[in-house]
């Protein structure tokens, strides 16, 4: 392994170069196949301490995994230092390159304070992964904060800024200014070093404001949520006005051995094709542990960004930079951040200026066809950036040849694009959106939208009973996509441009557009049908059967049947309320 990597890993980027260059001729690599145990929970104790170069290796008390180590990090210390048998199991979970380093070359390294007291953290927190159960996802982030947070001035340089984060053993501090920022060890390699900026460099030509955070007792999962959609790896904590301390993707991977953030840190170098399996495992994963539809799906569809981002980062590296602004859109379940197990693509390109078709359809063909390869099969109605490539002048013009002439056609198109979100480019869509906004406030456009919001109804038939299709029910078009038109119908009158649907059925009621109940009772609905599909979605993968969205009626508990039942009910009295309001018979 090349000196230059070596040196560049915590804490061996404090020791002199010579040093390093003793403890690689001590060192020596390995390549290991998946299953294999590299050490044993309570066997012999470790006689190395290894380095991970390459893949992942799981930590299991029993045959419970506990954490997942990736590259970068070490094993085998916490017995090198007891001189007692491994606490935890050390298991390859994917082909791994390790570099193990012997005993005496341990010891060697501990003669240095910095380097024995990142060990020494590092040893409380093995035997805490051990001793203490992961804290539920419902649990507050705010149990993860370890030490009051590091603040710097602005005016501090960069250099300062790294002395005090190696000394504190930190890799972020919090800069004082209002409103705050927050500078972290990514900001120094990617903004300072990448860039060839000078070590006087102040830390406010290159931190981050302003900054976001969270409430320290928001739920671990929404903490998660939070930070797999913004792409961030330090989350700051507020109670009240203050900051209390900053959590790090580090922490919550520790708490949780199967983790949305690690899924991200690894879109970069995954390979496609095993990305719609590491999804259908994480969906499991966080569905046994009773994290919610809804919620499941905030996060996948955070994840699908981050694979079309990556997708898009490699285009542009074949093609050279874009030739104008453009911003790369999504639509549909993933526009509103409701995708569950993988589904459809629906996309679309949104360029600044016309004359450069040549460039663009290359571009959308890689992420397409990267979208292929990674398990997300093309959109049947054709709704895909390949085919949907329009200036932000054509899309207003199109919005408003929709909204003007709601004909079936334009108005299902409608209905798809409004969901539209953008994920990568620089393009602003602003002038779109108050487009979307100035021919919502037609009534004519409204009365068409309010009609189409009935087109799906739920399957109730004579004295309220459940209608099946040879002992079926489809979840989607009988439940889910009604729910999901009233919702939109209901928010635009409201003059909001809100993308989820529990988000539209709040600011509906906010405004008045929609009773509190019945916004109440259809975002119950919409929750229990969601996580009810994606249950039934998880089992017939798990037996190797079909993924739809039809379940089977007399499969359902009697629990289940009865809230499906109230479900259905809630649906029909709002598109007959809908009716009523636009006089639609």
């Amino acid at each position: 392994m090349a000196l230059d990597l070596v040196a560049q890993t915590p804490p061996l980027d404090r020791l002199p170069r010579e040093e390093l260059e003793e403890l690689l001729r001590l060192g020596h690599t390995l390549d290991l196949t998946p299953g294999t145990r590299l050490l044993e929970q309570g066997g012999h104790p470790s006689q190395n301490l290894y380095l991970l170069l390459e893949g992942q290796v799981a930590l299991l008390d029993e045959e419970r995994e506990v954490g997942t180590l990736e590259a970068g990090e070490f094993f085998g210390f916490p017995s090198l230092l007891s001189g007692e048998p491994p606490s935890l199991s050390v298991v390859a979970k994917t082909p791994v390159k390790v570099l193990a380093f012997p005993k005496e070359a341990f010891q060697r390294l501990l003669a240095y304070p910095e380097v024995a007291r990142f060990f020494g953290q590092g040893l409380v927190e093995r035997v805490r992964l051990r001793l203490a159960p992961a804290p539920s996802l419902f649990s507050p982030v705010g149990q993860l904060v370890r030490r009051p947070p590091a603040f710097i001035p602005p005016s501090a340089t960069v250099e300062e800024a790294a002395r005090k984060m190696r000394q504190e053993g930190i890799s972020s501090l919090l800069v004082e200014g209002d409103p705050l920022g927050i500078l972290t060890d990514r900001d120094l390699r990617n903004r300072v070093l990448a860039e060839g900026r000078p070590p006087s460099t102040p830390v406010g030509e290159v931190m981050t404001a302003p900054l976001f955070a969270l409430p320290a007792d928001t739920p671990l999962y929404e903490a998660v949520a939070a930070m797999v959609e913004r792409g961030i790896h330090h989350l700051p904590l507020t109670e009240g006005d203050r900051v209390v301390g900053v959590v790090t993707h580090t922490d919550l991977l520790l708490n949780q051995a199967q983790s949305p953030l690690l899924l991200l840190r690894r879109i970069e170098r995954l390979e496609l094709e095993r990305y719609s399996l590491e999804v259908a495992s994480l969906v499991e994963g966080l569905f046994q542990r009773g994290l919610g539809g809804v919620e499941i799906g905030r996060v996948v569809a955070s994840l699908n960004d981050a694979l079309i981002r990556r997708l898009v980062k490699e285009a542009e590296a074949v093609l050279d930079p874009p030739p104008t602004a453009y911003a790369f859109l999504v639509f549909g379940s993933e526009g509103r951040r409701e995708q569950a197990l993988l589904t459809d693509q629906d996309n679309a390109l949104a360029l600044a200026e016309a004359g450069h078709e040549a460039y663009f359809q290359a571009l959308a063909e890689h992420v397409v066809g990267g979208l292929l390869r990674a398990g997300i099969p093309e959109c049947k109605g054709g709704y895909m950036a390949t085919r949907w490539r329009k200036t932000l002048w054509e899309w207003q013009e199109t919005f408003r040849r929709w909204m003007e002439a709601p004909e079936p056609q334009a108005l299902l198109e409608t209905q798809i694009f409004f969901d539209l979100r953008p994920v990568a480019g620089s393009l602003s869509l602003r002038p779109l959106e108050e487009t979307i906004l100035e021919g919502s406030r037609k009534g004519v456009f409204l009365y068409h939208l309010a009609r189409a919001s009935l087109e799906f109804r739920p399957p109730l038939g004579l004295f309220g009973r459940v209608r099946t299709e040879e002992g079926f029910v489809d979840l989607k078009r009988h439940a889910i996509a009604p729910i999901v038109a009233l919702a939109r119908l209901y928010a635009l009158m409201a003059g909001s441009l809100a993308k989820g649907t529990v988000e539209r059925f709040k600011v509906a009621a906010e405004a008045g557009t929609l009773s509190l109940e019945g916004a109440e009772r259809l975002e119950e609905a919409f929750r229990f049908f969601f996580a009810l599909r994606l249950k039934h979605q998880l089992k017939a993968l798990e037996q190797g059967g079909e993924v739809s969205n039809r379940v089977l009626w007399s499969s359902l508990s009697p629990g289940e049947r009865r809230k499906a039942l109230e479900g259905f009910r809630a649906i029909a009295e709002m598109q007959e309320s809908t009716a009523n309001r636009f006089q639609l018979r």
